[in-house]
């Protein structure tokens, strides 16, 4: 079993702008530790190891490819410098990847990364290529794929001379346009984490309870009545973190569920990509 995680493959990516198949190989054989991987990837002359360990890509952009309102492909693709990510041929190299994901459905971004783009021609190699013609570490590490219902997907660029840095793909059980948008924008705007409350993790769920305990009991409490106060930041903690829960942008008023409903549609998957975060 491997001692390593998808997180320091990813680290080790970011130090060296390997190739992940060599990134993974070198952890293995460094039987986990990073220092060691990425001297076996300076040993193999791996690609650009040298000049780029250590930068940090936390530039780029956020794009969008969809077919209609039935399919849509939310791509993040980081570089070094702002300067690169406004160019053209970054955009191209963000827009053609993603128009990749959308003809093939890769599985994950391993195999997206080992997948033809062209003929002969992987993924992670035209990856590289735009390492050595942008001449700054490109790296792609994820996207998201929705096709099964009805597909929106809001761009927002945090700055008028920089590409799109926020993106939102999400996937209604039917068709509305402008509920879309909204439920889209909301999500740019407000960053929750879950869709509904059972999507967050038991042990987290049960950490905020911990938490809320504690800072109560911090506070001179009466133990009577910590179980309500209890429940009570479980809750909040709920309507800060689920976008069903959440007040909606438009009309504070009501909840992301509430707008939802009176539309008579369901939000059924959604995806957030901010550059860098």
């Amino acid at each position: 079993m491997a001692n390593f995680t998808a997180q320091d493959v990813k680290k080790l990516r970011e130090l060296t702008a390997a190739g992940m198949m060599d990134c993974k190989k070198a952890l293995e054989e460094a039987n986990g530790d990073l220092d060691k991987a990425v001297e076996i990837l300076r040993v193999k002359g791996q690609k650009g190891v040298t000049k780029r360990e250590g930068r940090s890509a936390s530039n780029g952009a956020v794009v969008a490819v969809l077919d209609g309102t039935s399919a849509g492909v939310l791509l993040e693709l980081k570089c070094e410098t702002d300067f690169v990510a406004k160019g053209d041929r970054f955009i191209a190299v963000a827009n053609e990847i993603a128009g990749h994901v959308a003809k093939t459905s890769p599985a994950d971004l391993d195999a997206l990364l080992a997948s033809e783009i062209e003929p002969g021609k992987t993924v992670q190699v035209f990856v590289d290529e735009a390492n050595a013609t942008l001449g700054e570490k490109i790296v792609l590490d994820r996207f998201a794929q929705f096709a099964d219902g009805y597909v929106a997907a809001y761009l927002h660029k945090t700055s008028p001379d920089l590409p799109p840095q926020v993106g939102v793909l999400v996937e209604l059980s039917g068709e509305n346009a402008e509920v879309a948008k909204d439920v889209a924008q909301h999500i740019a705007a407000f960053s929750p984490t879950y869709l509904s409350r059972e999507d967050v993790p038991a042990g987290i769920v049960e950490n905020e309870r911990k938490v809320a305990e504690a800072t109560a009991r911090e506070e001179g409490k009466p133990e009577a009545a910590l179980t309500k106060i209890v429940e009570g930041r479980v809750t909040g903690f709920y309507k800060e973190n689920v976008v069903l829960e959440q007040a909606f942008a438009k009309d504070s008023k009501k909840s992301v569920q509430k707008i939802l409903d009176e539309a008579g549609v369901s939000l059924k998957r959604f995806a957030r990509f901010r550059v860098g975060v």
